[in-house]
C-alpha cells in the first residue's frame, strides 16, 4: 500500500489563504487575529518566495511594480524602487495595508490625519490638514511586516530607497476609482512653518506633526508595471 504525502503549502500560498480570510471586503478591517496571522507569514516571508534574487537591476530611474494577484476584497503588489527612488507621500484610503520589505534599505515616513485641528475647526490655510508623523525611520531587509489602518498606524506614507528595493504590499480592499478608493497625494510642511494657526500642540510636540497638502501626482510618481515572473497562485493552490 502507498502512503500518499500531503504537499505542503508555498509561503505564498499560505499568504493567500490567510488574505481571504482576513479580508472581507470594501467597508471592513481584518480582526487582531487575522491580523496577527498575516503578520507572522510575511515576517517568514523571503524574496526566494516570490523568485527575486538580491541583485535588483533597473533598466531605468523609475518605479516599476507587478502585481501578483488581485480580486475585488484585496491585492498583493510588489514594487521595485532604485537607489535614491521615491514614492511620494500618498494615502490608502479606507484600506488596510501590511508592507514587507524584502530586499534593500529604505527609509519610510508616515503620517496619520489629526482632527479637529482648533477648538473652531480652522486651519492655517484652506489647503493644509493636520497629521500627526508615525515614523520617520530606516528599515533593512528583512524587517518585520508593518500594518496600516484606514485610520491609524500610518495611512499616509513614503517610501525613499537608499539601496535598490523591493517591497511587497498586501492591501485590502485595492484601491478602486469606480468605488471611490482613488490615490492621492501630499506634500508636507513642518508645523512651526503655520504654527501661528492657533492649533494645540505644545512647542516640545512640533516635530511629532505636519500640515499636509494636497497635490497632482507628482510626474516622477508614474511607474512601470511589468510582468510578475514568480511562483504562481491559483484559486484550487490556496
Amino acid at each position: 500500500m502507498t502512503m500518499r504525502t500531503a504537499r505542503v503549502p508555498t509561503p505564498l500560498q499560505q499568504l493567500l489563504r490567510a488574505c481571504r480570510n482576513a479580508f472581507k471586503g470594501p467597508g471592513t478591517v481584518p480582526s487582531p487575529r487575522h491580523v496577527q496571522k498575516l503578520r507572522r507569514i510575511l515576517d517568514n516571508m523571503r524574496p526566494e518566495d516570490f523568485g527575486l534574487s538580491g541583485d535588483l537591476r533597473f533598466p531605468t530611474p523609475r518605479v516599476r511594480y507587478t502585481t501578483i494577484y488581485e480580486c475585488n476584497k484585496f491585492s498583493l503588489c510588489c514594487f521595485f524602487i532604485p537607489a535614491n527612488g521615491v514614492i511620494p507621500l500618498h494615502n490608502h484610503p479606507d484600506m488596510t495595508v501590511f508592507s514587507k520589505l524584502l530586499l534593500g534599505k529604505m527609509h519610510i515616513k508616515s503620517y496619520d490625519w489629526v482632527d479637529p485641528v482648533n477648538s473652531d475647526g480652522s486651519t492655517p490655510a484652506p489647503q493644509l490638514r493636520l497629521a500627526e508623523l508615525k515614523a520617520d525611520n530606516v528599515f533593512t531587509a528583512s524587517c518585520n511586516a508593518s500594518v496600516l489602518y484606514p485610520t491609524k498606524g500610518g495611512n499616509i506614507h513614503a517610501f525613499t530607497a537608499i539601496t535598490p528595493c523591493a517591497v511587497l504590499d498586501v492591501m485590502g480592499p485595492p484601491y478602486s476609482i469606480e468605488d471611490g478608493r482613488d490615490c492621492t497625494y501630499y506634500k508636507d510642511h513642518p508645523y512651526a512653518a503655520y504654527s501661528n494657526g492657533g492649533a494645540a500642540v505644545t512647542e516640545e510636540k512640533h516635530d511629532s506633526y505636519g500640515w499636509l497638502e494636497e497635490i497632482e501626482m507628482p510626474e516622477y510618481a508614474e511607474m512601470d508595471r511589468i510582468e510578475y515572473l514568480g511562483p504562481r497562485v491559483t484559486e484550487r493552490s490556496s
